[in-house]
């Protein structure tokens, strides 16, 4: 097909000032690396080259061409039904935690395979590994509590050279763990991230996608004329409400984010040494509170907060630990210095 060329380069809102994606997407540049994106590229409402992002198949052939373009990822698919996440935003929590470790080395970044990192509910997709280990040279643990997630993260490190010996996958066989059987007793973490399941239910899962597809509509009545808002409604009628899709466990779980977090802060007391970074992601502000508390409960030293935006879309990385200055001067010069 004739593309349109790409209008002249705009930076994302809010994106991390290293995230390569922090640029409007290059579609020209993309096609090139992943021919099959072409058939989902049409010129929108607005007149710019686009996806329809309500398209779970669009919006997965858009990941696999920027893993491709950006990360040297040749290979990657997921499953039906699984989550498909957005890669800028998985980039900027990687992005940021470079920063975290490197405010803790006299402002250099660790890099190189003698860092390790563990992602908690890694998923179907592998992404913050892959993002992590080709931008830093992070050394991946990814774990989750569903069997095929693991066999499709599996899949995916088998089959790409580029993430050779970078990532491990460890199932977790007891749901109601985090880091209890994940973290083994002679495991050294440099850092944890994750991505907790953010709604209580089911039904609050769809509740809230159905209100993103309601703001994503009310957002083009104030950006276009009536008839392209119009135009927009219509091209997401009986469109899948869980636009990127998602199991249980990457979705919701008994209690929702909160119950969740106050469950890992908990168990990441029982491994205080064990990792010098422990971090998650915590999208409703609300829950930061009793967070604080639960840190301050179990004797975390530090306790680090760090914004993150991504356009209107407001989320934050809260990170603490349990070593003393003395153990992480000691951590430092024994795993930073090389």
């Amino acid at each position: 097909m004739t593309q349109k060329k790409n209008k002249p380069t705009q930076k994302k809102k809010g994106l991390h000032p290293r995230n390569p994606h922090s640029q409007r997407y290059d579609f020209d540049a993309l096609i090139l690396s992943c021919p099959d994106l072409a058939l989902f590229v049409a010129e929108n409402q607005f007149g710019d080259l686009s996806v329809d992002f309500s398209d779970p198949a669009a919006v997965k052939m858009l990941n696999k061409a920027l893993l491709h373009h950006f990360y040297n990822v040749e290979n990657w698919d997921i499953p039906p039904g699984y989550l498909c996440p957005p890669i800028p935003g998985r980039a900027d929590y990687i992005h940021h935690i470079a920063d975290l470790l490197a405010k803790s080395n006299e402002g250099v970044i660790p890099q190189g395979k003698h860092i390790n990192g563990l992602d908690i509910g890694m998923g179907a997709n592998c992404v913050y590994p892959i993002i992590g280990h080709r931008a830093y040279g992070w050394r991946f643990v990814g774990s989750d509590v569903d069997a095929l997630s693991i066999k499709s993260a599996k899949f995916i490190v088998e089959s790409n050279r580029s993430l050779a010996g970078g990532i491990k996958c460890r199932l977790q066989k007891k749901s109601d763990n985090i880091y209890t059987g994940i973290i083994n007793a002679n495991d050294i973490f440099d850092f944890t991230m994750c991505n907790p399941p953010f709604h209580a239910s089911l039904e609050e899962a769809m509740a809230g996608s159905e209100r993103k597809v309601r703001n994503l509509s009310a957002n083009t009545h104030k950006k276009g004329s009536n008839k392209k808002a119009e135009l927009f409604a219509k091209s997401n009628t009986n469109k899948p409400i869980l636009n990127f899709g998602g199991q249980k466990a990457e979705l919701w779980c008994p209690g929702g984010e909160a119950a969740f977090i106050q469950r890992m802060i908990t168990e990441s007391s029982d491994k205080p040494e064990n990792c010098f970074w422990y971090s998650t992601l915590v999208s409703k502000k609300e829950n930061l509170p009793a967070l604080y508390k639960a840190l301050k409960q179990v004797n975390a030293v530090d306790v680090r907060t760090i914004d993150m935006a991504q356009g209107q879309k407001v989320t934050r990385v809260v990170a603490w630990t349990f070593l003393s200055k003395e153990q992480q001067t000691q951590w430092r010069e024994e795993r930073w210095s090389a």
